[in-house]
Order: C-alpha cells, then structure tokens, then sequence
C-alpha cells in the first residue's frame, strides 16, 4: 500500500484538492473574512436578516458550523492520515465533501420559503464528514481518537437540531451552547495534545533544558473537569453550581497552560499563538461561570466570545498557518506577516471581549472587533492563499 507521501506525490489533479487541508483553510479563511462583514451590514444597512434568518442566527451558526466545521475538516482530513496509517481523501472525494460544505453556505442565502431545503442541505456537510472520520478510525482500529469521531457526530447533530428550533425553540440556544461546548471540547483535547508537543520539539531543538511538563493524570483529570463543566453548561447554563464547575476547570486549564512552560518558546510565534489560544479558552470559561454567578457584574456574551473569537480565532489561525507551512514544504517559522495575523485575531478577542461591559461603547468595539477579524482573515488568504493553491515546494 502507498504511503501518504507517496499518494500526494502520485496525486496528478490540481494542487487545491491534493490534501484536505488545502480547500478548506483557504475556504474557510475566506467564508470568516466575508461572513462578519456580511452580518453587520445586515444590521446596519439591511432589515437584519440574512435568507431566511435572523441575522444574528446566521452570524452565529456561519461561525460554528461554516468556519469552524470547515476548518475542523481540513484539519482532521490531514490528521487522521498520520493517526490511522491510512491514505489521504484526495481528488473527486475532496471535491465532492468540499462541494458539499460551499452548498451549505450558499444555502443561507435562500430565502424563508425554501428553509426546508436549506437546512437539508446545509445538514448534509457534517452528517457526511462525521461518518467519514468513523470509517477512517474504525477501520485503523485507531481507538485512541475515537473521541474525535464522537465530538465531530455532536457537532453534526447540533447542526441539525439549530435547524430544528422553529419547530422545538428550545434547540435554538441549545444547540449553539452544543456547538461551543463541541469546539471547545476538542481545542482541550487535540490542543492538548499538539500544544505541549510542538513546544517540545522547539525546545530541544534549539538546546534548552527545561521542556514542557509531558502528559499524565492531572491532564487526564482536567479534561474530564472540562468535560463535565461544558455539559453541564450545555444544559443550565446560568446555574450557579455550573458556573462554579465552569470557574474551577477554566482555573485548571490555565494551570495545565502553565506546565507546558510556554515562555520558553517566546520568540517563535507559531508556538506562543498556540498558548495564547487555549488561554483565552481558560479566560473564557472562567467568564463563563462569573456570568452564572454575577450576571450583573459579568455578561454572558463575554465568555461566549473568549472562547469563540478568542479560543477558536486564535487556535483555528495557529494550526492553519503551521499546517499549511509544513505541508506545503515551507520552514516551520513564522514571518512578519504572519506574527501580524496572530496579533490581529488576538486584538479581535480582546476588543469583542470588552465591549459587553462597556455599554456606552459596545457598538463601536463590535465594529472595530469585526474589522479587526475579517483583516485577519483577508490577511491569511493573502498570503498562505498562494501556498495552498499552488503545487508545494
């Protein structure tokens, strides 16, 4: 059997759908600079709806199950390779999962009378990926990342029950809480994982004594703290008694960032911008639980947007500009344009996380933390776009 090395080499069609991750970053990069824009000028130009939604519901699910969900699909598509031995979905499959993730965005433009259809299509995307990730992972007996499979089918199925909230409302904040909760869940565990590793290698290459704290229980532990925070959560979330659970994990998420020492990799960008990420998911369900239990002193939109802009911004931007870098056959180091997306999606965060206590100023914040998102984005299609239509090096 050819290895994965040797399927891409082998590969003949057009470089964009050699890998995974090649349509869907640059799609996806694309899809987050144009949704924002596209959200607020429904607000202030438009009637604020965007097809046949509410204009904050599109917002909303565009993030989650547009961005994100291509994004965790480009990833997972070149992951799972490496996890599993086996060969990449390359060629007319990529097309066509790709073809389905575009048709789910075209389909939020549909207008109130073809809601039916739309929601179809949209669903489509995920149901597809999910099941290709459990055939992938099965068939390698590969049982360590069966959690993977299990988050991606959640996040599938809080896509579905988001298109289900005109007929039982109660899954419209349900099933975005889900999707947070889905996203989050997987940034603790596969950034967990890459995190501490990546800061290792950089470590030894460059002749340090000190590393990252490896692996062991009280990481163990902390995922399952996590776990059953972000559940809880999901079910009630202004309990007080979840939003002490939500206090304690994201207090022992920042402890287990502490560990991994990431200060010792300060001067490479492409290492700090992925501690900074799962800070902001520390901060962000720390915000979280305060919400639950000072909602007067601490809005509940805060930690939404610590984990969203902030956690998954900044992680969603880190691994796609290290994946592409490596993959495409370029050093491991980031650039002066590059370390400026990092600190433009970072300034995102910090701007939209503040903007809820600032009333007087919130609407002001909200444009300038769009402007500053939509330029990171522009900014990756500008200058990894080249990298990931064009054959590698």
């Amino acid at each position: 059997m050819a290895t994965t090395a040797q399927s891409i080499r082998q590969y003949a069609g057009p470089p964009l759908f050699s890998f995974g991750f090649r349509p869907f970053f640059l799609f996806s990069a694309v899809w987050a600079a144009v949704a924002v824009p596209v959200w607020v000028a429904s607000m202030t130009l438009g009637d604020g709806t965007v097809g046949s939604m509410d204009g904050r519901q599109w917002h909303i699910h565009e993030m989650l199950f547009g961005y994100l969900a291509g994004v965790i699909a480009g990833f997972l598509l070149t992951a799972v390779p490496n996890w599993t031995g086996r060969l990449p979905v390359t060629g007319g499959t990529l097309v066509g999962l790709f073809a389905l993730w575009a048709a789910g965005r075209a389909a939020g433009f549909l207008p109130a009378s073809m809601s039916l259809p739309a929601a179809v299509i949209d669903s489509a995307f995920l149901v597809v990926f999910a099941a290709l990730i459990w055939r992938e992972v099965l068939a390698a007996g590969n049982r360590r990342n069966l959690p993977v499979c299990l988050l991606v089918s959640l996040l599938a199925a809080a896509n579905i029950a988001f298109h289900l909230r005109e007929q039982i409302p109660l899954f419209g904040p349900g099933a975005e809480r889900a999707a947070v909760a889905v996203v989050t869940g997987l940034i603790a565990l596969i950034g967990g994982r890459v995190t501490p590793s990546f800061t290792q290698n950089w470590t030894q290459a460059h002749g340090l004594s000190r590393h990252p704290t490896p692996f062991n229980r009280f990481d163990a532990i902390v995922l399952a703290l996590t776990g059953v925070a972000l559940v809880s959560w999901v079910a009630a979330p202004l309990s007080p008694l979840v939003g002490a659970g939500l206090v304690v994990a994201g207090a022992a998420n920042l402890v287990r960032l502490a560990r991994w020492r990431g200060w010792l990799a300060r001067r490479e960008p492409l290492i700090w911008i992925l501690h900074a990420g799962y800070a902001w998911l520390g901060v962000g369900l720390i915000l979280l639980g305060l919400a639950a239990l000072a909602p007067d002193a601490v809005p509940f939109t805060a930690g939404v947007h610590a984990l969203t802009t902030g956690a998954m911004g900044a992680e969603t931007l880190a691994m796609m500009t290290r994946a592409t870098r490596g993959h495409t056959g370029r050093p491991r180091v980031a650039d002066r344009s590059t370390t400026a997306l990092y600190l433009l999606i970072l300034s995102a965060a910090l701007v939209r996380v503040t903007a809820p206590f600032l009333p007087e100023w919130t609407g002001a914040l909200l444009a300038i933390s769009a402007a500053l998102w939509a330029l990171s984005f522009a900014g990756f299609v500008a200058v990894y776009g080249p990298m990931l239509w064009r054959r590698s090096l």
